[in-house]
């Protein structure tokens, strides 16, 4: 079998940093984007090299489209040198942002950066991609739980999360004839870097699990061994979808 090839953006830590590594461990070549933290996706690359794997970094910034047309110069030269054709079959849009403040308190550059990153990148990133993607290759999109349930400082957040949920019902119709299928994985609280500030304490600790049915707090890897299902063949039938991994918050 040919080897697939894996595009994670934000991959550099966090959530994009678990599922790189394990779409690794399943096989495929992983280019792993980063936008400021070159030497962190290094050593990303690194630790996928080191249990055998084959990986690669590539930088943008995924709220910029010129710079998101960069990058895809880079991993063209970078897949055409490894594999010989510019071509992948996997893209995971990880890379955004989640602000948290009362409405009253939002800029307009503050409003601008949330939608530009998190929603105007991931659909540059993808219309990028729409060339190079093999048929048959997959697609998926980070969302939030946050477009389910609601958590008052993070209004704005969820309006950009809510605005993916429709793009990926939007692009699994119009690319559904070339078998690539598009998802939303919404994950619930994760203890990573980003969340680091209010599900360490002790009293974000309390509430997420208050709110949990399943009585712990969610790791990366949880949400990486989802989007190892939905970027396999096992997921083929499987398009246009929500998918919440989120351990039934506020069910």
């Amino acid at each position: 079998m040919t080897q697939k090839v894996a595009l994670v953006t934000g991959a550099s830590r966090g959530l994009g940093k678990a599922i790189a590594l394990r779409l690794a461990q399943d096989g495929m070549m992983v280019a792993v984007h980063y936008g400021k933290n070159q030497a962190a996706a290094e050593e990303v690359v690194s630790k996928i090299e080191s249990t055998g794997g084959e990986a690669f970094a590539v930088q943008a910034e995924i709220s910029e489209v010129a710079s998101i047309k960069a990058m895809y110069e880079t991993l063209d030269a970078e897949l055409t040198k490894r594999t010989g054709a510019a071509k992948f079959d996997v893209l995971v849009n990880n890379a955004g942002t989640a602000i948290g403040k009362p409405i009253e308190e939002w800029s307009e550059e503050e409003f601008d950066y949330q939608f530009d990153l998190n929603v105007k990148g991931l659909f540059f990133v993808t219309q990028l991609a729409l060339s190079r993607i093999n048929d048959n290759g997959r697609i998926i999109n980070l969302g939030s739980g946050v477009t389910r349930f609601s958590y008052p400082l993070y209004a704005v957040y969820a309006a950009s999360k809510g605005s993916v949920n429709v793009l990926t019902q939007y692009l699994a119709a119009i690319l559904g004839d070339r078998g690539i299928t598009v998802n939303t994985l919404a994950p619930g609280a994760i203890d990573t870097d980003l969340n680091a500030g209010w599900l360490r304490s002790e009293a974000g600790k309390a509430q997420t699990l208050a709110t949990s049915a399943i009585k712990r707090i969610g790791m990366p890897d949880d949400i990486a061994d989802a989007a190892s299902f939905l970027a396999s063949n096992d997921s083929r039938w499987v398009t246009g979808q929500r998918i919440e991994a989120s351990g039934g918050a506020h069910l």
